[in-house]
């Protein structure tokens, strides 16, 4: 096996120090910037007692460990081929990663960490803050920590995303079971189904995609070197070197704009239950952007008037648009309900004047009725049901991309705190998963060419899933990538390991279910 660490000294071991010293100087200043930016967002916010203060910082320092075990799994995953094959020492390897993590959490849109949301009982977003609220959230961070802490320990490159959907749909279900079937939405399985295909599908692409690139890659470029494995701690020829460090940037970099979405959307849900006075609406929508929100809602409502086919008022608009958010059932009541709901969002926004200056007694509120909406207009327009015409759907679509912005938002201090603790993660965990990678996949050790190829497909991959809001794995497509360069290579595999990888995918998703709806049932005995 390749000595996987760098103890001589030298100039080599100046510059890991170096490196190691501006990583965790970068660390503190992080950690500063989001602590700065928590008290800022918290100086308005009046609470009573404590008991919100000391929710917040247990919730936060969960979700945070959460992401600080996905940077043992994923991220090791990202720089498994770069320290593998000494092209990077992995101080500076860690680092370098963490960088390009840091910089594709910073450029996310919110679309995957929103996108998984979804997957939970809109009964328990609406009411985050309360026990059932943080009895959800508590659940499915430590079922996936425990999880992710499990197959981490006996090296195998498991999921963190597939643990973390499985933990969500175990909170559904238990919430289900508790409650009866017509007294919750329970997991909504359209949404499950999409992420479920997604994770699913990208370790086949990973394979297959893998082994296509080296055999094409073979057959154009005929330079032996590229297809040996690492030499003791011998660095490969320079232009190698700097391809493998190319692709573990871009692998990086995807990964910290998908991976690291999920942690941000559980930490932007435990901020709203918390304290929903400086986390429930997008302080950052100005006046202007305010007053052109009320006229797309006043829009939005003439448009839906168009179809109520004049059907009576609802007497309780919010809990007729909840019911068909909840069973999907388009009722004569439910398009007279969401436009009074629209009307009644605009009313409470413009007599505030703008998002940041609606109080503290009604912003929760405010922001329910306005998730209810964007919700039952997503899954109309899902549904085709009611039909509307081309024109309207503009209209009705304007109204909830800027609903959406107003309420499903990220603010940056969230984005720079789940990179820190991604980076710091796979400071601690790498090795295991490294050497999984590089050595017990496939029959012979991994050479530089398969590194090459797998990286490239899992950084176009994990790039392509981003773009449409769909959460994979990166320690999926990488790990089923190697394999599929193994294969093609006429390397073999090692099906022990094999095994073993198939065996912690199969079994993380009713695992991690089982354990959330187990942890999920007994925080709502205790709270």
């Amino acid at each position: 096996m390749p000595e996987l660490s760098y103890p001589q000294p030298g100039t080599a071991a100046k510059t890991r120090n170096l490196s190691l010293l501006i990583f965790f100087a970068v660390i503190a200043i992080g950690a500063a910037y989001c602590a700065m930016h928590l008290v800022d967002d918290l100086q308005p916010v009046r609470e009573s007692s404590v008991l919100p203060y000391l929710l917040l910082g247990v919730a936060l320092l969960i979700a945070l460990g959460f992401e600080f075990v996905n940077g043992f799994h994923d991220t090791a995953n990202a720089v498994a081929t770069v320290i593998y094959t000494h092209s990077l020492a992995p101080n500076l390897a860690v680092v370098w990663s963490g960088t390009w993590n840091f910089l594709g959490v910073l450029t996310s849109t919110g679309a995957v960490a929103f996108g998984v949301l979804q997957l939970l009982p809109v009964e328990l977003i609406l009411q985050v803050g309360s026990s059932a609220g943080f009895a959800m959230v508590f659940a499915l961070l430590i079922a996936a920590i425990i999880w992710n802490l499990g197959t981490w320990y006996f090296g195998l490159p498991s999921s963190s995303s597939h643990t973390l959907i499985g933990s969500i749909i175990g909170v559904g279900l238990m919430n289900q079971l508790m409650h009866g079937a017509n007294g919750t939405s329970g997991v909504d399985w359209n949404q499950a189904l999409g992420v479920g295909k997604s994770l699913l599908f990208s370790p086949l692409v990973g394979f297959l995609a893998s082994a296509l690139l080296l055999l094409i890659l073979k057959a154009v470029v005929r330079i032996p070197a590229l297809y040996a494995e690492p030499k003791g701690k011998e660095p490969p020829p320079f232009w190698i070197r700097s391809l493998l460090i190319l692709t573990c940037t871009g692998v990086s970099f995807a990964h910290g704009s998908n991976d690291g979405q999920k942690g941000m959307g559980l930490i932007m849900l435990i901020l709203i239950g918390t304290v929903p006075t400086a986390y429930a609406l997008n302080k950052a929508v100005t006046p202007a952007e305010t007053q052109t929100y009320l006229a797309v809602a006043q829009h939005a409502s003439a448009t839906l008037g168009k179809y109520t086919q004049g059907a009576a008022p609802s007497t309780n608009p919010r809990s007729d648009v909840e019911a068909y958010v909840r069973t999907r059932q388009l009722t004569p009541v439910t398009l007279p309900a969401l436009q009074q709901l629209t009307e009644q969002i605009a009313h409470q926004v413009g007599q505030s004047g703008s998002m940041g200056a609606v109080p503290q007694g009604v912003v929760d509120n405010v922001r329910n009725n306005m998730y209810v909406a964007s919700e039952a207009i997503r899954l109309m327009e899902k549904a085709k049901q009611p039909a509307f015409a081309p024109e309207d759907v503009k209209a009705i679509d304007n109204f909830k991309a800027q609903t959406d912005h107003a309420t499903k938002f990220i603010p940056t201090w969230v984005k720079v705190a789940v990179a820190i603790a991604l980076g710091l993660g796979t400071m601690v965990g790498w090795k295991r998963i490294v050497v999984t990678v590089g050595e017990k996949i496939g029959k012979q050790h991994l050479t530089y060419g398969q590194g090459a190829s797998a990286e490239v497909v899992a950084m176009l991959t994990i790039g392509a899933a981003d773009m449409y809001g769909l959460p994979v794995s990166t320690t999926h497509v990488l790990s089923s990538g190697v394999a599929g360069t193994m294969a093609a290579n006429g390397s073999g595999l090692q099906w022990g390991t094999v095994r073993s990888l198939i065996l912690a995918w199969v079994l993380t998703l009713p695992v991690s279910i089982a354990l959330a709806a187990g942890l999920y049932w007994l925080f709502r005995m205790v709270f």
